[in-house]
C-alpha cells in the first residue's frame, strides 16, 4: 500500500494536515467551481455546498483514508472505498475528473501550508490521493461496466402519491419501453433533474416498495432547511413533477443489501425516511420465504409522519418471524412506543444480521446498543446518504 517513507512523512504531518483540512478544502471548491463551474451546477450538490457540509466530507473521507494507511498498512479501507464509488457511479463521476481534482486540491494545499509543503511532503500526500483515486477509479469502472455503461434514462412519472404531509411517493416507467434492471432490496438511483435556473442537480434515492418488472418507484422526503436553503431538487419534485411528466434516473446502485439466507434472524432498523430501503427488504423477504425471526424497528417524530406505514406493516404481516417495534416521539397510539427507539429490552436471537438506515446519530446510537447485546459488529449494515457517506465505513 502506502511506501514505507511516505507513509513515515504522512504519518509526521497528518495532525498539521488534519488541523488545516477544513481551510484546505474550503480553498480547493473555490479553485475547482472558479475553473469548472459546470461541476457545481451539474454535479455537486449545491446545497451541501451553501451549508458547507461537502467541505467537511472530503475533508472526513481523505483524513480517514490515510489514517487507515498508517494503521492498517497491509489492508484496504473497501467498505468506505465501495460505498464512495457506489455513489460515484451513480452520479456519472469520470476518470478524467480525478486528475482534475488532485490539481486543485494539492494547489490548495499548498496555498494553506505554504513552506510546510516541501516535496517530501508533497510526494507523501500524492501518494495518499492515487492510492484513494486509483482504487475508486477501478471500482466505479467495474460499477459501470455491469450496468452497461452509465446512462441517464427517461422515465415519465405514471403515479403520484403522497405518503404525508413530506413524503411524497413517485412510480415511474421507461419512456422508450426497454426493459427494467432488476435491483437488490436496499439499492438506489440518482435522479436528475433540470431547475428553473438552468442546473442540472442530482440527488438519490432509495427505491422503495416491492420490485416491479416494468417500474421504478421512489419516496421523496422534501427537505427544509434550517441554517441552509431548502432542498432544491426534493422541493422541485414536489412542486412540480406529476404524472405524465419526466425525470432522468440512473441504474441502482448502492451495496447495502440484503445479504442473509433464509434461516439468519434479521433486525430491519430505521428512523424517518429511512424508511424507504427497509419496506423494500421486508418486501423482499416476504416474497422470497424467508423463514427466520424478523425484527423491525422504527422510530418517527409522530404516526403522521411516519412514510409508508402501511407498507412497513403489511410486508411485516407476511413474514411469519417478524416482530414489529414503533416508537413516536409524539401522539404513540396503543400498541407503539412513546420517544426515542430503545433496544434495552428487545431480545436480539444470536447470530442476528442487522439492516440500519436514518439519521447518523440514530444509526450510532443502534448499533452501539446491538453490540452491546451480543451482536458482531461485521453483521452491522448501514446506509448513509450525504455527505457523511464516508463515515459508512468506520466503526
Amino acid at each position: 500500500m502506502l511506501s514505507e517513507q511516505s507513509a513515515a512523512t504522512v504519518r509526521a504531518t497528518l495532525p498539521a494536515v488534519g488541523a488545516a483540512l477544513g481551510t484546505i478544502t474550503e480553498r480547493f471548491y473555490a479553485r475547482l467551481f472558479a475553473a469548472h463551474p459546470e461541476l457545481l451546477t451539474d454535479l455537486f450538490n449545491r446545497g451541501n455546498q451553501a451549508a458547507g457540509t461537502q467541505r467537511q466530507a472530503l475533508a472526513g473521507s481523505v483524513a480517514a483514508f490515510a489514517t487507515h494507511l498508517l494503521d492498517h498498512p497491509d489492508r484496504r479501507p473497501d467498505a468506505m472505498l465501495h460505498r464512495i464509488a457506489h455513489k460515484h457511479a451513480s452520479l456519472g463521476v469520470t476518470p478524467e475528473q480525478y486528475p482534475i481534482v488532485h490539481e486543485h486540491l494539492f494547489a490548495a494545499i499548498a496555498d494553506v501550508l505554504g513552506d510546510a509543503v516541501t516535496p517530501e511532503v508533497a510526494a507523501a500526500w500524492d501518494e495518499v490521493y492515487w492510492l484513494m483515486a486509483n482504487a475508486l477509479i477501478a471500482v466505479e469502472k467495474r460499477l459501470r461496466e455491469e450496468r452497461g455503461g452509465h446512462v441517464w434514462r427517461r422515465w415519465e412519472v405514471v403515479e403520484r402519491v403522497t405518503e404525508t404531509a413530506d413524503v411524497t411517493t413517485f412510480r415511474m416507467w421507461p419512456t422508450d419501453g426497454g426493459p427494467v434492471r432488476d435491483f437488490l432490496a436496499g439499492q438506489y438511483v440518482s435522479v436528475r433533474v433540470t431547475l428553473p435556473d438552468g442546473a442540472r442537480q442530482i440527488r438519490q434515492y432509495s427505491l422503495s416498495g416491492a420490485p416491479d418488472p416494468a417500474l421504478r418507484q421512489i419516496s421523496v422526503k422534501r427537505v427544509h432547511g434550517d441554517d441552509a436553503p431548502d432542498g432544491e431538487v426534493s422541493s422541485h419534485l414536489h412542486a412540480h413533477v406529476a404524472a405524465g411528466d419526466v425525470l432522468e434516473l440512473s441504474e441502482p446502485y448502492g451495496d447495502l443489501v440484503l445479504d442473509a439466507g433464509p434461516d439468519t434472524p434479521l433486525l430491519l432498523a430505521s428512523a424517518g425516511i429511512g424508511v424507504t430501503p427497509m419496506t423494500a427488504m421486508l418486501a423482499h423477504l416476504a416474497g422470497s420465504g424467508h423463514r427466520a425471526p424478523v425484527t423491525v424497528v422504527h422510530g418517527d417524530r409522530s404516526p403522521a409522519t411516519h412514510a409508508l406505514r402501511a407498507d412497513h406493516e403489511a410486508y411485516a404481516a407476511k413474514l411469519p418471524g417478524a416482530d414489529v417495534h414503533f416508537w413516536y416521539e409524539q401522539d404513540a397510539p396503543a400498541g407503539t412506543r412513546s420517544g426515542l427507539v430503545d433496544l434495552t429490552d428487545l431480545p436480539v436471537a444470536p447470530g442476528t444480521r442487522a439492516y440500519l438506515c436514518g439519521p447518523l446519530p440514530f444509526m450510532r446510537a443502534v448499533r452501539a446498543q446491538l453490540i452491546g447485546k451480543g451482536v458482531a459488529p461485521a453483521d452491522i449494515h448501514y446506509e448513509v446518504f450525504g455527505p457523511d457517506l464516508w463515515l459508512a465505513g468506520q466503526s
